[in-house]
């Protein structure tokens, strides 16, 4: 059994595929390619995001501010489609990005160079980022009246069967793979989170790899704040509230360790492809939604359970070995 647990992402496969097998059979409208492409439109932003929140967990830290970041990018993004709708699009889009990557540097920034945990930090800034967005819209909201066509037709257009932010996620996630399989950058993250003092030997500096997590972690959240307020048409203080669980949640389905230095694009990938079908089953299968609520989290749990247990190592018996050299 031990081993078994050697093949995170197999295994979550493995459930994956029963569970989708299981609910197609109870309800066969699932299987349908329309129903299928919608979930992982649903689960594209929920991609990202995880992705993002899997490089601040390899470092060792957390950023509980990514949902006020998506939703203040998003509103400023919303804003600049209002009041300057002949700009082009890809300005637009660039609003939410610059501005979730500002954010996210100011949190890297205090946590990495002031020594702020980042739980303390993230959590503050959670409900700054919340109140900035009532400060600059005045209290008001951004309807889909109010934006640009362009600005809300992007997400909605279907290139080969999917929706444009599912190829967003795939290009997203595909750089991921390559930064931190390929990159020095990206393997310090892993170094920096598996053992800081041996990664301070070897020339790596922690600083500024936490700097860098917490950066991309912006900068992904403002492009997720773009897509989400162009394709459900609405920006206000309130969208994505709890968000930031859901994204943690899928890293540790994924097998993403909170203990920093273990995490992979695959699994991350597929712990929030097991939240996607779960948040799109649950309704298909006329669960109610207080027992909705329950089982997502017992899933939760269950999943750190098991990265407990995988992540568990014998310790090592030193005193017979010590007696046997001193007798000697």
């Amino acid at each position: 059994m031990k081993g078994l647990f050697n093949y995170r992402e197999l295994i979550l496969a493995s459930i994956l595929l029963v569970g989708i097998a299981a609910i197609g059979a109870y309800q066969p409208a699932f299987l349908r390619w329309g129903n299928i492409s919608d979930m992982l439109t649903e689960t594209s932003v929920l991609f990202m995001m995880a992705l993002a929140q899997m490089v601040v967990i390899l470092t060792r830290g957390i950023d509980l501010s990514v949902a006020a970041n998506l939703a203040l990018s998003g509103m400023l993004a919303a804003l600049v489609s209002q009041y300057y709708p002949e700009i082009p699009l890809v300005l637009m889009i660039l609003t939410g990005v610059v501005c979730g990557l500002i954010l996210g540097l100011f949190n890297g920034l205090l946590i990495a160079f002031l020594g702020i945990p980042p739980i303390v930090m993230t959590l503050g800034t959670l409900a700054i980022f919340r109140g900035l967005i009532i400060i600059i819209a005045g209290g008001d909201q951004v309807n889909a009246s109010e934006m640009g066509a362009a600005f809300q037709a992007f997400p909605k257009q279907i290139f080969l069967g999917l929706a444009s932010p599912v190829w967003i996620a795939i290009a997203v996630s595909l750089l991921f793979w390559i930064f931190l399989n390929y990159t020095r950058a990206g393997r310090g993250l892993y170094a920096v989170g598996g053992n800081p003092v041996a990664a301070r030997y070897c020339g790596i500096d922690q600083r500024r790899q936490e700097l860098l997590a917490y950066v991309i972690s912006g900068a992904v959240a403002g492009l997720c704040g773009y897509l989400w307020v162009a394709r459900y048409g609405v920006a206000y203080s309130e969208i994505a509230s709890g968000y930031e669980l859901t994204v943690i949640a899928a890293c540790v389905i994924g097998g993403v360790s909170i203990g920093g230095g273990v995490g992979s694009v695959a699994g991350t990938l597929l712990g929030a492809l097991f939240l996607g079908i779960v948040m799109t089953a649950l309704p298909v299968l006329q669960i109610s939604p207080f027992w909705q609520m329950a089982i997502s989290g017992a899933v939760i749990l269950a999943a750190v359970v098991i990265n407990a247990r995988a992540e568990r190592r014998p310790d090592k018996l030193i005193l017979p070995e010590a007696r046997r050299l001193r007798r000697v």
